[in-house]
């Protein structure tokens, strides 16, 4: 697989381990990819988050050279995709939506077949399988049929044939789509083991908290453009500090409720009868909301005051709700 190549990424200080510069792809007349930018540093995770359609598994099908962009330069390990493809996939794992596994082979024939396709020699493939068949708590069904595993054990599955070659840099798309949730919290596990290790990876996940738990940068990607991009921390302090959330005691006071509070973001649910608004927290704004209501006849259900999700991040800047 090229191993002077990974020694040689391995011996770099340098560096991002990806760099995105002004990225483009369409098809047709559809617009996937409008010049978009972001780094990942070496050992860090970015969580690339957006609406179905965004543009995310174009973007990953780039870096992992199974795509060609239209324009820009996208650089993995410090190859350009474009212009050294087999350079890049010396340095790759890539696991998908869906588990890309031979059902008829057992588990440990899976691991061993991918290792001879990375032309490994045999005592590594072996080592290698073992460990990451404990690793991925797959050891017990090691000698069984693939198709006879649950979904969860075949993504973990799929994702250990990923890894047998120790590739430093690893493109995760949507891993733990469809998952239980100890399948997915024993996913997380693994991948904060392979940060912990030093690994690089670029993640997109339907989940936020999944992106919240894990990623330490998050990018929003939005109709093919990098809409926002920073920390989790840092992006829920540019969508507010506080939110203050009403539930309206009766639906015919919920408009004339709507009409009489003020503040940034103000979202509103008719079914619901529920309010939320973005405010400083402080207990003075809370009395005022509250004053306000009071003033004006209107009784309340149930009141709150949380600190901004990644949901309320997703919504601030896409406009529309995570899926």
């Amino acid at each position: 697989m090229g191993w002077g190549i990974l020694e040689d990424y391995k011996n770099l200080y340098f560096m991002d381990a990806i760099v995105i510069e002004n990225l483009s792809k369409k098809f047709k007349d559809l617009v996937v990819l409008d010049g978009i930018n972001f780094t990942v540093p070496k050992g860090t995770m970015l969580a690339l988050l957006g609406p179905n359609g965004a543009g995310k598994t174009t973007t990953i099908k780039i870096l992992s050279t199974l795509l060609q962009p239209d324009s820009g330069h996208a650089i993995v390990g410090g190859f350009d995709v474009a212009q050294k493809p087999e350079n890049v996939r010396g340095l790759i794992g890539l696991t998908g939506q869906y588990a890309a596994v031979d059902e008829l082979l057992n588990g440990r024939e899976n691991l061993y077949m991918m290792g001879q396709l990375y032309h490994l020699k045999k005592g590594l493939i072996k080592e290698r399988a073992e460990a990451l068949l404990k690793q991925f708590d797959l050891a017990e069904a090691a000698n069984r049929p693939v198709k006879t595993y649950s979904g969860g054990m075949r993504r973990r599955l799929d994702l250990a044939l990923s890894l047998i070659a120790t590739p430093p840099i690893i493109f995760l798309d949507e891993p733990t789509t469809g998952l239980d949730p100890r399948s997915r919290l024993l996913m997380w596990d693994i991948i904060r083991g392979l940060l912990k290790d030093g690994s690089t990876i670029l993640l997109t996940t339907q989940y936020l908290e999944e992106a919240d738990n894990l990623a330490d940068k998050i990018a929003v990607l939005d109709k093919g453009k990098i809409i926002a991009q920073g920390a989790p921390k840092e992006l829920k302090t540019r969508v507010g500090t506080e939110r203050i959330e009403i539930i309206v005691e009766q639906k015919s006071n919920f408009q004339k409720a709507v009409q009489l509070i003020t503040g940034d973001d103000l979202r509103q649910n008719a079914e619901e009868r529920s309010i939320s608004v973005s405010t400083d927290g402080s207990v003075k704004e809370v009395k005022r909301v509250l004053d306000i209501l009071n003033e004006a006849g209107i009784e309340i259900d149930a009141m709150s005051v949380r600190t901004p999700t990644l949901d309320d991040v997703f919504l601030h800047f896409t406009g529309k709700e995570a899926e």
